[in-house]
């Protein structure tokens, strides 16, 4: 009895270690017979590395071409992974791994879901980038209004816009923003009118202070000359003939405020110069319940009950009249 018991813990442990050994026997011995498998897949993974570097440098290298480095990086960044992800799915299927790349695949499907529904923000933003990169509806150096924001282009990144407005602060703006905003590009054209609004004297001749507004305007510096100067009255104001003087300039190069002050002194001397006015803002003033009384009408009335005015109120009242 006592020798079964010594010897049955004895046997229990010798078992095991049979079974110890058989098992790594079987994987030694599937070792060896995938160890052809093993080098190829090996060298799969070695060739597709080297291989996402070629295509990672040959992504950038075109995609500056025609958009901007940000771009151009993140885009033969994801090549890069795309390759050796690639590499890596053929060398689970020369392992004959089948189950293993599904089950990654799926995963892969899953985790980019999750990733979508959780920064949405972020994919509309990197989706518009990657469109404004490859459409360019506007360049740095280029003057834009979009969101209620005038400025100049300064750069495009993956997220965000960059304006430096005409006071010198930089504005970021959603890239996702400004794909779905009204966007005016001011530079791309190659030119940019001016205008300039004024108003002359219903008794000024119109056909005078035509020929001198265009006379004056046409010395401004930087005018381009091969169009010329327009000239339009638009119509009668409270006190004025109103009309709009307007001429191009370049987009690219001009100032835009220095040429339209510019051409605002330039009338003014020549205004001057030929005697024509520009009238202040006419009011009339009308005194009395029903209107159409001059004021010493509507206060005589006071002046009576309150006594005969002396002669200094009768000669201000005369003035008013």
């Amino acid at each position: 009895m006592q020798e079964q018991l010594l010897t049955q813990p004895v046997e229990q442990t010798q078992a095991s270690f049979d079974l110890v050994v058989e098992k790594l026997d079987s994987w030694l011995a599937t070792t060896i017979a995938m160890l052809p498998n093993l080098v190829v897949a090996a060298l799969i993974v070695v060739v597709f590395t080297l291989a996402s570097k070629l295509v990672q440098r040959l992504t950038r290298k075109v995609l500056l071409r025609v958009t901007n480095p940000s771009i151009a990086r993140l885009m033969g960044t994801i090549a890069c992974m795309l390759v050796i992800a690639a590499g890596l799915f053929f060398a689970l299927g020369v392992l004959e791994l089948d189950k293993t790349v599904t089950s990654l695949l799926a995963g892969a499907g899953l985790i980019g879901l999750a990733l979508a529904l959780a920064f949405q923000d972020l994919t509309g933003n990197l989706i518009a980038g990657f469109y404004m990169s490859f459409k360019k509806p506007f360049v740095p150096g280029d003057l834009v209004e979009t969101n209620d924001t005038l400025g100049t282009v300064e750069l495009t990144d993956l997220r965000s816009t960059v304006l430096r407005t005409p006071e010198g602060q930089l504005v970021m703006i959603p890239n996702r923003q400004v794909f779905d905003s009204r966007l005016v590009n001011f530079t791309c054209g190659g030119s940019r009118r001016v205008d300039v609004p004024v108003g002359v004297s219903y008794g000024d001749d119109l056909e005078q202070v035509a020929e001198i507004a265009v006379e004056a305007v046409s010395a401004v510096e930087e005018r381009d000359p091969e169009r010329d100067v327009e000239l339009y009255y638009a119509g009668f104001g409270s006190s004025s003939i109103d009309l709009t003087v307007s001429f191009w300039i370049s987009s690219r190069t001009a100032n835009y405020r220095g040429a339209r002050s510019e051409a605002i002194v330039r009338l003014k001397k020549a205004f001057d110069e030929h005697g024509v006015t520009i009238p202040f803002p006419i009011r009339t003033l009308d005194f009395g319940i029903k209107g159409g009384e001059h004021v010493s009408e509507a206060l005589s009335p006071l002046a009576t009950a309150a006594g005969s005015p002396d002669e200094s109120t009768r000669q201000q009242l005369n003035t008013l009249q």
